[in-house]
């Protein structure tokens, strides 16, 4: 069912990097259309949302009144609500330890220099069908900066407006929320609703509605699109915790991607057998079985070297260690959105309540880039105070730098605020 590579042949680095390439270029799936959605909606507002949406998802309106809103959150599971209370309270306390302090520095000259957090001022929040986890994890870090408009867009599920991720939204203070999805939701948070910034994973589809609106919007420092884990296993590893944790990921998404690594050949055949089996009797059998036969691979590896070497070019979004000395190798990981350490940390666990964000880089930009994080709802701006005496203790040097890149205004403009000889 999913692919084999052994760390001792001799192609094994550029075969892994064939592996990966082919689903992080998105060859194997036609995205053009996102170009020609973006464009209608940029021209057409509301009247293209609601025919791609019609087109999709038979969704006929993207409005939802307070009381089908009230109507809807009152149908939900109270165990469903008390476990999102629960997460929301975890989450917040993590999160809340990230917020930022100004910068305030003042030099020997009496110069005065400033760095302050200011929060966007509006931000999109994308929330797939059934997921309110996600809405709690991209708008709570959004509260914690002090966003104050936070809009969502959700699309429904078999034609239904998800209670959970309502009863999430109420929670939060959300007040503007859409039921739309796909790349036209992401396309009117652009255009119609107008925020400053674009959060939120999504499939193939929504990511690349993301990255093509870049600069007209911002979107998160990273790539948050189809789900990634990458399960690191030795010969005293349960077979039933790395099968049940690729089989949790590749429930996701038919792309997602699932990678096992190993140094002991028969835990990956026995992997491979009885997965098989495990995956019969499942809700989304199709989903995970479509997963791992485009973008499952096992790899036999011969020593923490190649272990480390491959979990770095792979740059997962999620590392889980089930392994017994996880620190021997741990400090030479680099590429990598979260790591959970130990049979006791299944990723799933940080999809809810463990407290930690599970908007994490996909695709290969954990190499470059971090989870979602309160950070990322912030601008940053300097505040420059020189005085009479400090522009020109250092104006001077200053001048002499601008002329010499041939930038002569720049050094007029300096000389102009210094004492007169």
């Amino acid at each position: 069912m999913i692919k084999f590579l052994d760390t001792k042949n001799r192609n094994y680095k550029r075969n892994l990097i064939n592996f990966l390439e082919i689903r992080r270029s998105g060859k194997n799936i036609d995205t053009s259309i996102v170009k020609k959605i973006i464009k209608d909606v940029k021209l057409n507002k509301t009247n293209a949302v609601l025919k791609y949406e019609k087109r999709f998802s038979k969704n006929t309106s993207i409005q939802i009144s307070n009381k089908q809103l009230k109507k809807v959150i009152n149908s939900l599971d109270k165990k469903i609500k008390n476990s999102i209370d629960l997460a929301y309270s975890r989450i917040f306390k993590f999160h809340k330890k990230q917020k930022k302090k100004d910068i305030l520095y003042k030099d020997e000259y009496n110069n005065k220099l400033a760095y302050k957090y200011k929060p966007l001022q509006s931000v999109g929040i994308y929330v797939p069908a059934n997921l309110p986890s996600t809405l709690l994890m991209n708008a709570i870090p959004a509260k914690i900066a002090g966003v104050k408009k936070i809009v969502l867009a959700n699309p429904k599920l078999n034609g239904n407006l998800n209670p959970a991720v309502l009863y999430a939204a109420r929670k939060l203070g959300i007040k503007e929320i859409y039921s739309m999805g796909g790349a036209q939701a992401i396309a009117s948070l652009a255009y119609i609703q107008k925020v400053n910034k674009i959060v939120g994973p999504g499939n193939i589809y929504v990511a690349k509605a993301k990255q093509e609106l870049f600069g007209k919007v911002g979107i998160e420092s990273m790539i948050a699109g189809p789900s990634e884990i990458t399960v690191l296993a030795e010969k005293e590893t349960n077979i039933e915790d790395v099968i049940t944790s690729i089989i949790g990921q590749a429930e996701h998404d038919e792309n997602s991607q699932c990678i096992l690594i190993s140094k002991d050949m028969n835990l990956i055949k026995d992997f491979q057998k009885k997965i098989k089996f495990r995956i019969k009797n499942l809700p989304r059998k199709s989903v995970i079985s479509k997963s791992l036969t485009k973008n499952g691979l096992a790899i036999l590896a011969k020593n923490n070297k190649d272990i480390t070497s491959s979990i770095n070019e792979i740059a997962p979004e999620h590392l889980e260690m089930n392994i017994a000395k996880p620190n021997k190798i741990l400090n030479k990981i680099y590429n990598v959105g979260s790591i959970c350490i130990g049979k006791y940390s299944p990723m799933a666990v940080t999809d809810y309540n463990a407290g930690t964000n599970h908007v994490l880089p996909t695709l290969g930009s954990a190499k470059f880039a971090s989870g979602l994080n309160v950070n990322e709802f912030y601008k940053k701006i300097s505040y420059i105070t020189l005085s009479k005496k400090g522009v020109e203790k250092i104006g001077e040097s200053a001048t002499y730098l601008a002329e010499y890149e041939k930038l002569h205004g720049h050094a007029l403009s300096i000389r102009s605020r210094m004492r007169r000889k």
